[in-house]
């Protein structure tokens, strides 16, 4: 249930059975002929697919993170990696205020990692939350959908395509783009990552068929509700 769909009353009352929310993080950067907004969009829309049928609360997506290396492309908005902590821990120290103990964190861009190092350290100081940090997208089930689908899978390519990631009017190219040099892009300034990626699309296909995007879908979904309802 998204939060936006209740009052804080009907979240008291549900702080009286289940300390349980979910708080999905993403990012605005580019995504090739995608929408700028694929990581918050996939990350809220898996958590409150995978939340729905259990009642938990999803909270609105943080949709900034920690992308400086896109910053050369027009609409990246990237955080600094202290802000970026310092907001996590203002986010998670209202949660806990509020009685919320287990908070699945449902991350939707590589870039924000650096917060796992920071959960174990928050946890530290309050020992009865779990924060759990769940990159939907490698997630193992997923992932090994993702696999079996087409290896050559890649920032801005066919796994990210679904139907609400795509733009109205914005035609996909066709064929399968060639690999980056990924060593050389972790050594590049943002000018020099724009030159080596080109339109963003780090490689493979630009699109699959909506069957097998569903289909990968329902993995994710799956893959996060049962984080959701066992393993604390």
């Amino acid at each position: 249930m998204r939060i936006a769909d209740m009052n804080w009353m009907q979240v008291e009352d549900r702080l009286r059975d289940d300390d349980r929310c979910v708080v999905p993080i993403g990012s605005t950067e580019q995504h090739a002929y995608l929408s700028l907004c694929v990581d918050l969009i996939l990350a809220e829309k898996v958590s409150a697919d995978a939340a729905q049928p259990l009642g938990v609360p999803v909270f609105p997506v943080v949709p900034y993170g920690i992308t400086p290396y896109f910053a050369d492309f027009p609409g990246t908005v990237s955080l600094r990696v202290r802000t970026y902590l310092a907001l996590m821990e203002d986010i998670l120290e209202s949660l806990y205020h509020s009685g919320f103990r287990r908070i699945l964190v449902v991350n939707g861009h590589g870039g924000n990692n650096p917060v796992l190092g920071f959960f174990s350290e928050w946890m530290g100081r309050r020992r009865d939350a779990r924060v759990r940090l769940h990159n939907w997208w490698n997630a193992p089930r997923t992932w090994a959908h993702v696999q079996r689908i087409d290896p050559a899978a890649s920032h801005a390519s066919w796994m990210e395509n679904f139907p609400w990631t795509r733009l109205p009017g914005v035609r996909m190219p066709e064929g399968a783009k060639p690999v980056v040099d990924y060593a050389r892009l972790q050594m590049s300034n943002p000018a020099q990552v724009r030159e080596q990626v080109g339109d963003g699309n780090y490689h493979g296909l630009y699109a699959r068929s909506d069957e097998e995007m569903l289909a990968l879908w329902d993995t994710a979904v799956q893959e996060t509700r049962a984080l959701i309802q066992s393993g604390w």
